[in-house]
């Protein structure tokens, strides 16, 4: 709902939690790795975490129901910010971790010029604290970073819609705050265009590209070989519903990462298929076949899909993922929300290659299963009880070598670890 101040809403929000991390190090099981007993064993962790938020609009369509003379205003606009401050409870070595190494955050703002017509500029910008440990456990050599970010689009809308066009550009770069990890410090120019065809009222054709120009400002200051890329993907594909209660999700193209071999000939590429497929069954009906103009409320759904793409990776570039998953959600009598997703996949790396005489590590798949539980019940259309559970595995039997002194290996680190975290807590948001 918000508050009104004049032409504006205001959005304020406050979120507590309780919970438990199994493994907040993310360090391995085994023994004898630089990452596992009796050096560093795995350590459990009790977490408090509080976050308040602030978002301010402009007046949305919401508000303005009822205005049969309405026109579409010449600018929106949307900004917010949020912080999760972690209270951290256990060993020195997880208490360690309070204060700054506690804190993230998120920041962001967007205007719309000449929204709702045939031609539309935004402008938008984002700052991101991520908070991410070392599995040492020292919070001076943490991978926290800081993601910034800006850029623009322009969507083309001709004839009410039925085709769409959006083109875009974005600035990004990330900033670790360890002066040790400075190496993974990156840039990256983005291009992406995405055009639609709604040819029924709830189904469309789509196709989308993209490239990135990635540059690690540090690299050959790294115990590992970080590589610039140009990473390109397009994709061809199919969305909407079926009947009533059945839609689906398929695309397919083509993913290439283009990596700079300039420094290392033999560096491998990821050159592929990439794509998604998904079928979704709605456990109550939408009326968007038979009612297109109507609104329902089909959350509730189970979903099945296949997934397969390539992602950026500090570690040799970009690694290959195929994940199978499946998703229910389900909502009861406008109180209660239980929405449980899992999926399990391949997460397969190229060859690894080191500086100085470290030799390189021949190309290894991993498997990686997780699964969210989440719960909800709604006291008011604001105030909420909630709780989640989450649960993730690496498995696989690769070793990496750690940088040691004058360039030598220092010892072994395991990839594999298991981690699960539970959480119960109270959120408000107006």
């Amino acid at each position: 709902m918000g508050y009104r101040v004049g032409d504006f809403e205001l959005h304020p929000g406050l979120g507590a939690e309780a919970g438990y991390d199994s493994n907040w190090f993310q360090r391995s099981q085994g023994t004898g790795f630089v990452n596992s007993s009796p050096g560093a064993p795995v350590a459990s962790a009790g977490i408090l975490r509080l976050t308040p938020s602030l978002t301010i609009s402009t007046l949305t369509a919401q508000r303005k129901e009822g205005d049969v003379n309405a026109t579409p205003p010449k600018m929106t606009f949307r900004a917010g910010l949020s912080g999760t401050y972690r209270a951290f409870l256990g060993s020195t070595e997880i208490s360690n971790q309070n204060g700054i190494d506690g804190l993230s955050g998120d920041l962001f703002a967007k205007a719309d010029i000449n929204p709702q017509r045939p031609v539309t500029v935004s402008l938008h910008g984002q700052y991101t604290r991520v908070v991410s440990p070392n599995s040492s456990g020292n919070p001076d050599a943490s991978f926290n970073r800081n993601d910034l970010g800006a850029g623009a689009d322009l969507l083309l809308t001709p004839n009410s819609g039925t085709l769409s066009w959006k083109l875009g550009y974005a600035l990004r770069a990330s900033v670790l705050d360890n002066s040790a990890a400075a190496p993974f410090n990156n840039i990256s120019n983005n291009l992406a265009t995405r055009g639609e065809w709604r040819f029924r009222p709830k189904t469309s054709i789509f196709y989308e590209a993209g490239t990135s120009f990635l540059t690690f400002t540090q690299r050959t200051q790294a115990f590992n070989q970080l590589n610039n890329a140009t990473p390109f993907r397009t994709k061809l594909g199919l969305n909407g519903l079926v009947t009533s209660r059945f839609a689906f999700l398929a695309s397919a193209g083509w993913g290439a990462s283009f990596v700079d071999t300039s420094s290392n000939a033999l560096v491998q590429q990821y050159d592929s298929v990439i794509g998604q497929a998904e079928a979704k069954f709605f456990l109550t009906a939408n009326p968007g076949m038979d009612a297109p103009n109507s609104v329902g409320l089909s959350i509730s759904s189970l979903a099945l899909g296949f997934t397969r793409d390539f992602q950026t990776s500090y570690l040799t570039t970009y690694y290959g993922t195929d994940r199978g998953y499946a998703k229910l959600s389900y909502f009861f009598a406008g109180r209660a929300l239980v929405s449980l997703e899992g999926g399990v996949g391949a997460v397969e790396y190229p060859k690894v290659f080191f500086n100085g005489g470290v030799g390189a590590i021949n190309p290894f798949t991993d498997i990686r299963a997780d699964a969210t539980l989440f719960g909800e019940y709604r006291f008011t259309n604001s105030l909420a009880l909630n709780t989640t559970l989450k649960f993730i595995s690496e498995s696989g039997s690769q070793q990496l070598p750690v940088a040691g002194a004058n360039g030598t290996v220092g010892g072994q680190y395991d990839l594999s670890y298991l981690r699960f975290e539970g959480y119960l807590g109270l959120r408000w948001f107006m």
